[in-house]
């Protein structure tokens, strides 16, 4: 006797079961923000665990947070301040040097972080699928900590010199958000880029030195003639500034260069979202 299966029944199943088509994403594929909040509590987990590995094991722990913007107030103010009597728009020049470092400070260790954060988190980008838009912000987000902290003793400084912020100071809040977006905006395309090529990760501290004197941190932006302030608005980070400054001391507002800096930040982060999704399907082979 000749046994024959009956398949039927297997073949039924099998036209029930839906079918699932794996293909590579698209290269400009479009951000899914639903995704990143489906995943904010590892998110979370990555800011926690930088801000914890800044401080394992150090003496001083959270006092670094406010070591390095005073060390440079006091270093600016003596040469700059003291020396070549640089103008302070009428305010105590520690005070007013100080409240440029601040934003100054969140954006660059913010970008240092989101930098690197592709390639120092290599081992896990390897063995599971997360978005990896997740590791930048987190690099720009884990900062904030240091950021509250050095602002208590801006607000100290405030007091001892009689500075009381006018009603600007509901800006306040705008102005910090635009110096994330900014650390974001440059963070996205240069960690990309630093999966590819690691020269970036050696570049950053020689860019933000640059940079650093390229914005009005150790100078008012009221030096330059009228008519350049649109083209200083051209750096992200002068409009930042003199944002936080005018929100906090009320000094004179550059409204217009304030405008320009807001306008190539959202082009920068909106290019850099886009060119780091490009690039999201090699990091793993790449890293």
């Amino acid at each position: 006797m000749v046994f024959t299966p009956n398949n039927s029944k297997a073949e039924s199943i099998n036209k029930m079961e839906p079918t699932l088509k794996i293909r590579p994403p698209k290269r400009w594929a479009p951000i899914n923000l639903r995704e990143l909040v489906h995943y904010h509590e590892l998110l979370y987990f990555f800011v926690w665990r930088d801000v914890k590995i800044r401080y394992k094991q150090t003496a001083l722990g959270f006092l670094w947070a406010i070591i390095q913007p005073v060390f440079m107030m006091v270093v600016f103010t003596l040469f700059f301040g003291g020396l070549a009597k640089m103008p302070s728009d009428g305010v105590p020049y520690p005070l007013f040097n100080f409240a440029a470092l601040i934003p100054w400070t969140l954006f660059a260790e913010g970008l240092t972080r989101s930098t690197t954060s592709m390639v120092s988190n290599a081992n896990i980008m390897t063995k599971v699928y997360f978005p990896r838009l997740i590791m930048p912000i987190s690099g720009i987000l884990s900062p904030l900590v240091d950021f509250a902290i050095a602002f208590v003793i801006l607000i100290l400084m405030m007091a001892y010199y009689g500075f009381v912020p006018t009603i600007a100071i509901i800006l306040l809040p705008g102005f910090i958000l635009l110096a994330i977006m900014t650390s974001l905006a440059v963070g996205l395309w240069l960690s990309a880029l630093n999966v590819k090529y690691r020269d970036f990760q050696y570049t950053i501290p020689f860019l933000i030195q640059l940079w650093l004197f390229a914005s009005p941190v150790v100078y008012p932006s009221s030096l330059l003639p009228e008519q350049l302030q649109l083209i200083y608005g051209l750096n992200p980070m002068a409009g930042v500034i003199e944002g936080f400054r005018w929100a906090l001391l009320g000094t004179n507002p550059p409204e217009s260069m304030i405008f320009v800096s807001v306008i190539v930040v959202i082009f920068l982060l909106i290019g850099g979202l886009f060119y780091f999704k490009r690039m999201e399907q090699y990091f793993a082979d790449i890293v």
